[in-house]
């Protein structure tokens, strides 16, 4: 039976290039690896060709030659020096050498680059912490300044975060000898996953820290100065670099994450950097026309003036009276929306003038909008 081809096979044209093959090897050799395709032998063939394919049309001079003869080029001369998975190399190792650097989804195949490598010493970071603050209206309008208490690991003073007792030292783990890494026979291929023994430190203690038992560090309450600067929104995270928990057996530090929780107001909204009250304006200044005073967020007391037929829904704008943008000078504006309040509790005597207010037939209209919608209503009615 004819070979297929191997262009084909990997799925791209003979004008492919470089990256184009590499590219399309990943995708065919993840989609038939036999870890994905466990007992299909079907999956297994197909896995062998691609890797082949890929074996002869990675290297220049045999592609060139495959493109010249096909596969004729390489009959009688063992496949042009490629070898399947039961001799040891070939596929097996354009598969290691390819992942190397990819995920490639089955638990780390090849590991560290698909090869022992001796452990680097890498201490591993801390864990980061949160730590949600609620802060009222008035102290984002001025910044806060505050200590909190955190619960947290810091490094341990006993053995100055190593793990282990002052009068000994690391030993080189011998289920991995150093490597941080074991190599385990899988199907078609060798296996390097993390040393069980060592957790991939390469080293282990024999003799640990009473105080932290090992871990280099301890559980602590700290406190910390903290400033939150004016005008932070509701959701802000501030970091603290190093403020987190310390890293295991002398690693460095996480950080602390502050998230602002913007307590509600009582009286004022927010919109950014604008504010938003709600004003009451009582009848007769609305009528009348007259002055409320508005407290702001600074804690002075502003007067408005009210000019005479204010309707409830009016809008008045009090410039540079909002929270100020952080960092910055410059400060929102407040913003007021009049809502004209109605008498109650009445005497006897304001009850009468109000109805002889009614009463008066000679005056002009007071109430052009609820007269107008009325108006339309009726219209409306006339016509059904």
């Amino acid at each position: 039976m004819a070979k297929e081809d191997y262009y084909e096979t990997l799925g791209v044209n003979n004008s492919a290039s470089d990256g184009e093959l590499k590219s399309a090897y990943r995708k065919q050799a993840m989609k038939y690896h036999p870890d994905r395709n466990k007992g299909n032998k079907e999956s297994e063939k197909q896995f062998k060709k691609v890797n082949e394919a890929y074996y002869i049309l990675r290297d220049k001079e045999k592609r060139a030659q495959y493109d010249q003869s096909g596969h004729q080029a390489f009959e009688g001369n063992g496949g042009a020096g490629f070898k399947d998975s039961n001799s040891g190399s070939g596929f097996s190792d354009i598969f290691e050498e390819m992942f190397s650097d990819f995920d490639d989804g089955f638990g780390g195949i090849f590991g560290e680059g698909g090869r022992r490598s001796r452990k680097t010493n890498t201490k591993e970071y801390g864990d980061d912490i949160r730590y949600d603050m609620e802060i009222s209206l008035e102290e984002i309008f001025s910044g806060k300044k505050g200590i909190i208490h955190v619960s947290t690991k810091i490094k341990c003073k006993s053995c100055n975060g190593n793990g282990h007792e002052t009068d000994s030292k690391p030993e080189t783990c011998p289920t991995c000898e150093g490597h941080g890494q074991v190599r385990t026979s899988q199907g078609f291929f060798t296996i390097q996953q993390t040393c069980p023994d060592c957790r991939g430190e390469g080293e282990v203690i024999k003799n640990p820290c009473k105080s932290c038992g090992g871990s280099g560090r301890v559980d602590k309450k700290k406190s910390l100065l903290v400033e939150i600067p004016a005008g932070v929104e509701d959701g802000t995270k501030i970091r603290l670099t190093g403020e987190g928990e310390a890293g295991i057996k002398g690693g460095p530090s996480g950080d602390l994450y502050i998230f602002i929780i913007e307590k509600p107001h009582s009286i004022f909204k927010r919109d950014v950097n604008n504010l938003y009250l709600q004003a009451p304006i009582p009848m007769i200044t609305a009528v009348l026309g007259g002055a409320i005073e508005v407290p702001t967020l600074d804690g002075s007391i502003v007067k408005v003036k009210i000019p005479a037929g204010t309707q409830s829904g009016s809008n008045f704008r009090l410039s540079n009276k909002g929270l100020p943008e952080i960092r910055q000078k410059t400060r929102g504006d407040l913003f007021l929306e009049a809502f004209v309040e109605t008498p109650v509790n009445l005497s006897k005597k304001q009850k009468d003038l109000l109805k002889q207010f009614e009463e008066d037939k000679n005056q002009k209209s007071t109430s052009p909008k609820s007269e107008g919608f009325f108006s339309k209503l009726k219209d409306l009615w006339l016509e059904k």
